[in-house]
Order: structure tokens, then C-alpha cells, then sequence
């Protein structure tokens, strides 16, 4: 399911693009980028957590279904295409109608079926009774896509259609059937709407899909998080991009994406209806032989349909899927096994033993006597048993270090101070090897910082802070705590 919502949103751009090019000829050289800029707006609207409303589709679908409605009843009316339409090339590409083309054109028109799932996937989101309300939306889709298929299917052996690069199919139907007026370019623009509302169906399923994945720990924690708009700003993000490197991979070509959205939603299609003859065959319910022998012979058509699209475009882009597939699995196991691990060592599901104060040292780590270090040595006071401050020095600094201390004993704050040398200039080993010294149970280490008032200002700082908390944090046990002294709050602070 994760492969199929990421080729979902890829399809459904670079195909709505399409049919904007196929309107518009001289926006074809902008393809690429036009199927950016799309995905780059849908993926605003559900940053912004406004694109969840099921009415605000409503519109827009019937418009869709209404106007190739009217394609085809006006196709099938007139007695010759309404324009002349253009033909490509078609010697070279006769084939003698054998098993492997029959199953080849087979599997293509069932790639047409991709989506329906979409209404089983939603059931939960239906009103009571939502099974029977489901069932009945599956089947009034079932009747609607089959019309919608054997109509623009009979106006292209009418009209004698083929393939015209640049121009959609779809687009070429239209103009026959109702010319080059305004409902061809409504046919078109309400075309580009509905597939981008397709391209969103995935920006709905794909982040409550991670999100449960990983609270079952099949996937980092973090993409369960939700933003203050309520959604899953990780999984939004992943879609993105991971749709964006198809697209440029694709270059926006819709005809080589949608083969490898037929795999992904074949192989789900024929695992979904082998689990459904599993169910019948243990539930044994009444009627259970012809429900299990239906989704058997489903999960066979399926499985014929995944295996020569596989097999066809291998070569153009189907090994992708084939590949991908085992590595997602595989990873997702990892993270599994990973989690486990962590759980294990947290002593997860069982209840630790009751807290107990511990001896404990604030260390602090200075370099200078400033307001800086006056600060954190009072966070630190409040926090430990025992204050000690490190200042870090080399041999060639001699000078510099007494000067230091000095300083210090003219400062006089009544906390312990400590000098560690370091033959090699080093920050953080020094420190290392000082704490591991420290008879105390229980260590903190305060790393005072400054928080610049503006961003671009970060690129002033010496990043002292960062190296210390990094090394710390691989290397040692202590408590690290980092205080950022806010430079814009104290510039107009009496001393």
C-alpha cells in the first residue's frame, strides 16, 4: 500500500498534466515542472490540514462524470468526428493476436480498475450501516467506471483513435465528439481537478497508514507524530518526496508510471483476496464455497494481470517494484527488530523499581568569566548537590590560563574550579576523562550556549556547544542539559 499511494500521487499528477498539455500544446516543454508545481500544491493544502473534507469532492467528481457522459453520448450521436483526428504511424506496430498479446491487453485494462479499492480501504469513514453503504458505493462505482470504459472504448473504434504523442487519448475522444470548443476544455480542466483530488486520496491514506505502522513499530515513531493542524507533517513529507523522484525519474511521463502503479495494486488486489479465501475456508460461514472460489479466481486474475505487467515492463521501470517490494519489508523488519531491542533494554511492560535520590555534580564547562558563565553557573547551583567548573586548556596557553584564573579568583563565586590540559587541542576528550574521575552516581553536564538574536547569526558561533553534546551523548552516561542565554532578551538589562 505504501508503493501504490506513492505512485498514486505520481499517476494522478503527471495524468492531470497531461491532460493539461493536451489543452494547451505549447505548455508540453514545461511538463516536468508543471507536475512539480502541482504536487508542490497539493502537498500545501494538507500541510495546512484543509484538504480532508469529503463534500469539497463532491463538486468536482460530478462535473467529471457529467462531462465524459457527454462525451460519450455525443460521440456516439454524430456520424463523424467532429474534428479530424490525428494518426500516428501504426505499420510497424501490428502484432498477430496470440495468448501473450490477449493477457498483455488483459492486464493493461485492468489497470483501469486501480482505486477501487479505495471505498474498502474507507469503509470505517461510512455511516451506519457501513458495510451496505460501502457496498452499494463499490458497485455504483463498478456501474459508472464500466459505462465510462465501454463508452470512450467504442468512440475510439468509431472514430478509428491512436496513439498521438503529447495528446492524451482521452483528449483526442473529446475533441471528436464535441470539437475544439469550451466543453472540450471543460472535459480537460475537470480532468486536471479530479486527478488531483486522486494525487490527494494518498495525502489522506499514506500518513494514518505510517502512523499505525509505526505504533505496531514498523516504522520510526516519529512519522506517528501530528502537527498542531492534525496531521502527520513525516508522512505528508515522505509522499512528497518520494513522488517528486518519480516524477523526475519519469520526467512527467504518465505512460510509464502507471504499469508500475498496476503492479503495486495488483500484488495488494491478489493478497487481499487470498486472505479473503483464508477467512472463508476458517469462518466457514453459509455460502462460504462460492465467496472463497470468487475471490480465488479474482486473486488468480490478479496475479496473471501482476505477473505480465512485471514481466512487460521489466525492462521500462517494472524492476523498480519488484526490487522495492522485499526492501520495504525488510527494512520495516529491521525497525521492528530495532525497536525490540530498545523495549528490551527499557525493561518495557514491567514495572521498575521505585526512584531514589542520588548523590549528583553539575559540571560546567567555561572558557571565560562573563555573564554567560554567571548565568549558568546559578541554573547549575539549583539543579546538583555539587558545582564544579571545568575550564579546558592547552600547554601553550599557559598564559592564558592563569590569566583565566585570575579572573576567576578576583570573580569569586564560590564554585569549585577545576583546569584539565590537553596536549593535542582537543575539547572533549579532557572533559571525558575528567568525568569518567567523578565519584558521583549521578552527573550532569550544563553547557551554557548563546541564542543569537537573529538566524543568519548563527554562523558566527564557534559550535563549542554542539561538538561537546555530541561527544557526551555517544561516549558517556551524564545528563547533558544545554542553557541558551538569549542575547536579545539581556542587551538592554541593567548589569
Amino acid at each position: 500500500m505504501i508503493v501504490d499511494y506513492v505512485l498514486n500521487v505520481a499517476v494522478s499528477v503527471a495524468a492531470g498534466v497531461a491532460a493539461l498539455t493536451s489543452a494547451f500544446p505549447g505548455l508540453l516543454p514545461f511538463t516536468l515542472w508543471l507536475c512539480l508545481a502541482v504536487l508542490a500544491l497539493v502537498t500545501a493544502v494538507n500541510l495546512k490540514g484543509i484538504a480532508h473534507s469529503a463534500r469539497a469532492f463532491i463538486a468536482p467528481t460530478a462535473v467529471y462524470v457529467g462531462a465524459i457522459m457527454l462525451v460519450i453520448v455525443a460521440g456516439l450521436v454524430r456520424g463523424e468526428p467532429a474534428t479530424v483526428a490525428e494518426h500516428a504511424a501504426q505499420a510497424g506496430n501490428l502484432h498477430t493476436v496470440g495468448v501473450l498479446l490477449v493477457l498483455k491487453a488483459f492486464a493493461n485494462g485492468c489497470a483501469s480498475l486501480t482505486g477501487v479499492e479505495a471505498i474498502a480501504n474507507a469503509v470505517p469513514s461510512f455511516r451506519k450501516p457501513r458495510v451496505r453503504r460501502a457496498q452499494n458505493a463499490e458497485l455504483a462505482l463498478g456501474a459508472l467506471l464500466g459505462i465510462m470504459l465501454v463508452g470512450i472504448a467504442a468512440l475510439i473504434e468509431k472514430f478509428s483513435i491512436a496513439p498521438v504523442g503529447g495528446v492524451t487519448v482521452l483528449a483526442q475522444v473529446t475533441r471528436a465528439a464535441l470539437g475544439d470548443g469550451p466543453l472540450f476544455y471543460l472535459v480537460q480542466f475537470s480532468t486536471v481537478v479530479l486527478l488531483a483530488l486522486a494525487a490527494n486520496t494518498s495525502f489522506g491514506g499514506l500518513p494514518v497508514l505510517a502512523r499505525l505502522l509505526a505504533a505496531d513499530n514498523n516504522l520510526p515513531h516519529l512519522f506517528a507524530l501530528r502537527a498542531d493542524r492534525h496531521v502527520h507533517r513525516y508522512g505528508i513529507a515522505f509522499l512528497t518526496v518520494a513522488s517528486a523522484m518519480l516524477l523526475v525519474i519519469s520526467d512527467g511521463d504518465m505512460n510509464l508510471l502507471v504499469p508500475l502503479f498496476a503492479i503495486g495494486v495488483f500484488v495488494g488486489f491478489t493478497l487481499s483476496q487470498a486472505g479473503m479465501v483464508r477467512h472463508w475456508v476458517g469462518a466457514r460461514p453459509a455460502g462460504w464455497r462460492w465467496r472463497a472460489a470468487l475471490n480465488g479466481f479474482g486473486a488468480l486474475l490478479t496475479l496473471v494481470a501482476a505477473v505480465v505487467v512485471t514481466a512487460s515492463k521489466f525492462a521500462e521501470g517494472g524492476w523498480l517494484i519488484v526490487v522495492a517490494l522485499p526492501l520495504i519489508v525488510l527494512a520495516m523488519q529491521w525497525v521492528n527488530r530495532s525497536y525490540g531491542r530498545i523495549g528490551e533494554r527499557l525493561e518495557l511492560g514491567r514495572t521498575p523499581a521505585p526512584p531514589r535520590p542520588r548523590r549528583s555534580v553539575v559540571v560546567v564547562p567555561v572558557h571565560a568569566v562573563n555573564r554567560l558563565t554567571r548565568e549558568a553557573l546559578a541554573a547549575a547551583l539549583s539543579l546538583g548537590d555539587r558545582v564544579v567548573a571545568v575550564n579546558v586548556t592547552h600547554p601553550g596557553n599557559e598564559s592564558e590560563a592563569r590569566r583565566f584564573v585570575e579572573d576567576w579568583e578576583r570573580w569569586h563565586p564560590d564554585v569549585d574550579l577545576a583546569q584539565v590540559f590537553d596536549a593535542h587541542w582537543r575539547l572533549d576528550r579532557p572533559l571525558l576523562d575528567y568525568l569518567n574521575g567523578l565519584p558521583e552516581a549521578h552527573v550532569f553536564v550544563l553547557i551554557p550556549e548563546v541564542e543569537p538574536e537573529h538566524a543568519w547569526q548563527r554562523m558566527l558561533q564557534n559550535q563549542r556547544g554542539a561538538v561537546l553534546a555530541r561527544a557526551l551523548r555517544r561516549r558517556t552516561d551524564t545528563v547533558v542539559c544545554r542553557m541558551r542565554l538569549r542575547v536579545a532578551d539581556h542587551a538592554t538589562a541593567a548589569p
